[in-house]
């Protein structure tokens, strides 16, 4: 099964970084965070991957023309200024007719279970699957009981809601809800999808976690040191 890697963004929020080099190759421990998405799908025997690249391409190739292990990696320019679903559409021709396919960004870390999700695909028999997460609190969270706090937490992680946490999987069906370079993955194409029953969701509650500031990558970097096998080869 293949795999695509959408990489071609310029990582604005991120811009700190971003200026000398493309999101995906921020570095968490001295390799690139696709790096780390990569041997995650590894580790459940998928090993062919296309990347979808724009901005910065060329630093992308070069890093990849290293032998990483028996992965099959071939990298696609996709465009400076097309849109995630776009970029998918871009890559249509690379995947088989028949072939169910699975897609992330590059820029977001999970131990989801690879193997699970697509059990759950196959069996909900839907045309594609989204990784459902919980996201992170942007502020501290207070518990009141009357005017008593009754628990403070930094940051927690709210149990309640989900959010698209990526790690989808597809049906080659999915391309004909994307039109064109400008189309955004998460708007039309994942709605229309969603107004045909044709969506369905994973839930994920373990580790997920997205690299969109400098703050993000530095907790990552702690998360790695305290637990390299986490997402791994």
């Amino acid at each position: 099964m293949k795999c695509i890697i959408l990489a071609g963004g310029k990582g604005s929020r991120l811009s700190e970084l971003t200026k000398s080099i493309p999101k995906p190759m921020v570095t968490i421990n001295n390799k690139p965070i696709i790096f780390h998405i990569m041997c995650h799908y590894r580790k459940y025997g998928i090993k062919d991957f296309i990347i979808a690249a724009g901005y910065k391409k060329k630093i992308i190739k070069n890093y990849f023309k290293k032998n990483f292990f028996d992965w099959n990696v071939k990298i696609v320019d996709t465009g400076l200024k097309t849109m995630t679903g776009g970029r998918l559409k871009r890559l249509e021709k690379y995947i088989d007719k028949d072939e169910d396919f699975m897609f992330t960004y590059g820029d977001g870390v999970s131990n989801v279970n690879i193997k699970k999700l697509l059990n759950f695909h196959y069996k909900e028999k839907k045309i594609l699957t989204v990784t459902a997460v919980h996201p992170p609190a942007r502020f501290g969270e207070i518990v009141l009981n009357k005017n008593l706090v009754k628990s403070f937490k930094e940051k927690p992680q709210v149990k309640n809601g989900w959010i698209n946490g990526g790690f989808f999987v597809s049906n080659y069906k999915f391309f004909k809800f994307i039109k064109k370079d400008q189309d955004i993955l998460e708007k039309d194409p994942l709605e229309n999808l969603c107004k045909q029953k044709q969506l369905a969701a994973y839930k994920h509650d373990g580790f997920w976690k997205c690299m969109d500031t400098i703050r993000d990558r530095d907790v990552l970097r702690e998360i790695y040191k305290k637990n390299e096998n986490l997402y791994k080869l």
